[in-house]
């Protein structure tokens, strides 16, 4: 190609790239076709009263937002409407653009496109800033409204926007953090407009009384409208029949219907003198009502009596606060609560009630009886014993969770609280202090994401580097020809990290990112023979097992190559696999968090009883399955133990740690021996590690066959001895199998045998007949020889017959 030609075509290339020089100048209220607004940029609307532009929520973060264009006398501004409260972009050449094809995108940086109106029209379209505050995308003529910002609000109404059965208020997180929080006004089903709380791991509905049906609660389930709104004088009408007015009833004052953080909805008049938002109606008087507002086993309370009393939050008593800025996290137990109901007492706490999450409601019970019910209970915290005047008896109330805690004189009756028995006298006598005020927590948002290095755009620049570029042609070619060559060379790790984040999620983390998800590494969860678990939380706020693998001589290249085959694996009962992290000698796996910890600490708190422990087993049986015979690569585990098998929030197991000590290939025919050391722990391990016998899926099949049995038994095979055995390391590992097939051998009653050997919290609960199938299954499991042993798909069969 002719040199001159070459260098006109890199300049256009150039000049393609550069972002537009200009953008819509302020002030005005709208944005034409083809146009762009940038951080800089407002519009204004025609009477001054609203602005639109992008609002700053932190550390170069920004959602493009409306908000009332005269600050308050705090000197804040009041937001009403924000396109991208959950994904806030970066504050250099991200941009609110106006398409031709009609549709308005925000980009970020602008590389990310955040936000769409999704819209699509032939004809030009214009985006205008009204002087109801609604910002309209509408046709050149104005006749017809093709997207307009009142149809989607976020936490705010303003004066005749309404609310319907396609839309909701949500709450922000905090008053600095405007992402989406944990409460909303929104119709249900029913078309009755509730208030609902959305934590994490449990809502409920709050306003209506939830006890109250609709008709005593003054609201009309016989409407299809769904819609809700209310006017400039500050009066509220809804299809089921709710309605309100402003307290300063009348014309000529802004008003705005906020769903607040706190879980209440309030209607707020500006005094345009003092510029000060005064409360002219709420939906509760009585703060502590709301479900949520201090989170899991603590109580709220008020500072003094009346409506307009302060609200405070406290821990019950042993629990500690998880967050003192951030109440709805609410307290987490300084105790662990054992099962053993000798174990367990009670205090009681006046005037102490729990609303919700009752394990079952016993009528006409003594004090005595609904004890013993919660004492029977691993998942019973306390009780709720209530006098009922009509009935003229007490009713029990035991409790799953101890959420929606609220502290009254009205409240005659007491809460029992749960804590060991070693506890109680402690806290009985010790002074029960009151949380601090539920404070506003601040929450500066830094956007943590990788971004191309933007061209310069001035024209001075470009053309110093123009007149360079006639100069240095030859360096230029070089240097595109080893710029291919590398591409080349890099193409194969390229394309396995773009194949993982695009089609899994899968990505790849920086050591940076991990280190401070983890707040340094601070909290361990557990740690094994591969390396140490540490909770963190990540930038999209997902909370995250992060596992720092121990130091090895593993190239990069290798490492990328096992980890795209584990990345690929996917199966409900098996750990999913969100990143990984390979810097220097730094290796690290991001996995999602499990709630419940491991099997093995679940086995040793006592707190599964025999169907949890059943559908474990068969759970994992399942992802270990997989792992042998249906994914793309055989996977040998090589360390099944309770500890590598997880629990989620609902106690469905998901087997960790897999692919982490050997990848074989499928058409080796499933035999390797060549592992330079013995792998697994001790107690679960196959014969084949210590006899050097080829290593296969069987190994697998060994370790889940014991674990199978420290379920039945509760017992750990390491502190189970045999008799007779004339070599003691291996009557120590191989104990509680021993012991087993002896108890199995010794007696002919089947029935009596296995009474013997279960553990005894399941004695008397569980299904001695699939409880006799499970041991035979885990001793042949446990066979020395492996072709003896069944797959895990026999396994399966053998569990759940058809």
């Amino acid at each position: 190609m002719d040199t001159p030609i070459l260098i006109l075509l890199i300049s256009l290339l150039l000049l393609s790239s550069l972002p537009p020089l200009f953008s819509v100048s302020s002030p005005h209220d709208t944005l034409t076709a083809s146009s762009s607004l940038f951080v800089s940029d407002v519009l204004i609307s025609k009477n001054g009263i609203f602005s639109a532009g992008f609002y700053s929520v932190g550390e170069n973060a920004y959602c493009f937002s409306i908000w009332f264009t005269e600050r308050t006398f705090d000197g804040d501004l009041t937001v009403v409407w924000m396109a991208n409260r959950d994904r806030p972009v970066n504050g250099e050449r991200s941009k609110l653009s106006l398409l031709k094809s009609g549709n308005l995108i925000l980009t970020d940086a602008p590389q990310f496109t955040v936000w769409s109106t999704n819209t699509k029209s032939i004809s030009p379209l214009y985006l205008q800033l009204l002087n109801t505050g609604n910002l309209v995308l509408r046709n050149r003529s104005g006749s017809m409204k093709v997207w307009e910002s009142f149809d989607s609000p976020t936490d705010t109404l303003l004066p005749n926007q309404p609310i319907t059965r396609n839309s909701k208020l949500v709450s922000s997180r905090s008053h600095k953090n405007f992402s989406s929080g944990f409460y909303s006004l929104f119709f249900d089903y029913d078309n009755v407009l509730h208030l609902l709380f959305d934590g994490e791991g449990a809502s409920s509905m709050y306003w209506p009384d939830p006890w109250l049906i609709s008709w005593a609660a003054g609201r009309n389930t016989w409407n299809n409208s769904a819609t809700a709104a209310f006017n400039s004088s500050g009066y509220f009408r809804s299809s089921d029949a709710f309605k309100f007015k402003a307290s300063d009833y009348g014309i000529g004052v802004w008003r705005r219907l906020r769903m607040d953080v706190d879980g209440n909805v309030r209607l707020y008049s500006l005094d345009e003198g003092k510029r000060i938002w005064n409360v002219s109606w709420q939906a509760i008087s009585q703060p502590c009502r709301i479900h949520g507002v201090c989170g899991p086993n603590a109580m709220c309370n008020y500072d003094h009596p009346g409506e307009n009393a302060g609200r405070r939050c406290s821990c019950l008593p042993g629990y500690k606060a998880k967050n003192l800025t951030d109440w709805s996290l609410g307290c987490e137990p300084e105790f662990n609560l054992s099962c053993n109901a000798a174990e367990s007492g009670f205090i009681k706490l006046p005037h102490v009630e729990f609303y919700g999450y009752d394990i079952k409601f016993y009528g006409n019970y003594t004090y005595e009886r609904c004890e013993k019910v919660c004492l029977q209970s691993c998942k019973c915290y306390g009780f709720n014993f209530k006098f009922n005047r009509d009935s003229g008896y007490y009713n029990c109330y035991p409790k799953s969770l101890l959420l929606n805690g609220y502290r009254s004189p009205a409240f005659g009756d007491p809460l029992y609280l749960r804590l060991p028995k070693a506890s109680v006298t402690f806290f009985a006598h010790r002074k029960q202090e009151i949380g601090l005020h539920c404070p506003s927590t601040t929450q500066n948002l830094l956007l943590d994401r990788g971004y191309k290095k933007p061209k310069q755009n001035r024209m001075l620049q470009f053309m110093v580097w123009f007149a360079s570029a006639f100069g240095g042609f030859e360096i230029i070619f070089i240097c595109i020809v080893w710029l291919l060559l590398y591409k080349t060379q890099q193409r194969s790790s390229e394309n396995t990290q773009s194949y993982l984040q695009n089609v899994s999620g899968f990505r790849k983390f920086t050591y940076a990112e991990l280190k401070k998800a983890t707040r340094n590494f601070r909290e361990e969860i557990r740690r094994g023979g591969s390396g140490i678990v540490y909770k963190g939380v990540l930038s999209d706020r997902r909370v995250a097992a992060i596992k720092r693998l121990n130091e090895a001589n593993q190239g990069e290249a290798e490492f990328l190559a096992e980890v795209s085959i584990i990345g690929r694996v996917n199966h409900m009962n098996l750990i999913e696999i969100w990143g990984y992290c390979v810097e220097g000698n730094h290796r690290l796996l991001v996995y999602e968090y499990m709630e419940c910890g491991s099997l093995g600490e679940n086995l040793i708190s006592g707190t599964l009883d025999w169907e949890k422990r059943f559908d474990i087993v068969v759970g994992s049986a399942r992802g270990l399955a997989y792992l042998h015979e249906e994914c793309l690569e055989w996977v040998l585990h090589c360390d099944v133990n309770p500890q590598n098998i997880l629990l989620d929030s609902n106690f469905q197991s998901k087997v960790a740690d897999f692919g982490l000590f050997k990848l074989v290939n499928r058409g080796g025919g499933g035999k390797n021996s060549s592992f330079t050391s013995v792998r697994g722990t001790r107690g679960c391990m196959a014969p084949e590690w210590i006899s050097n016998l080829p290593i296969t899926s069987k190994v697998d099949v060994y370790s889940y066959g014991v674990v199978v049995l420290e379920m039945v038994t509760g017992k750990s095979p390491m502190t189970t001895g045999g008799q007779g055995s004339g070599n003691t390391g291996e009557m120590e590992q191989r104990g509680l199998v021993k012991w087993v097939r002896e108890k199995m051998n010794g007696n002919g009653d089947n029935e009596l045998w296995l009474e013997e050997i279960i553990d005894p919290v399941m004695k008397g609960k569980c299904d001695l007949r699939k409880m006799g199938i499970l041991v035979q299954v885990a001793l042949e499991c446990v066979k020395d020889d492996e072709d003896a042993r069944p797959t895990m798909s026999q396994v399966i069969e053998r569990l759940l017959p058809h």
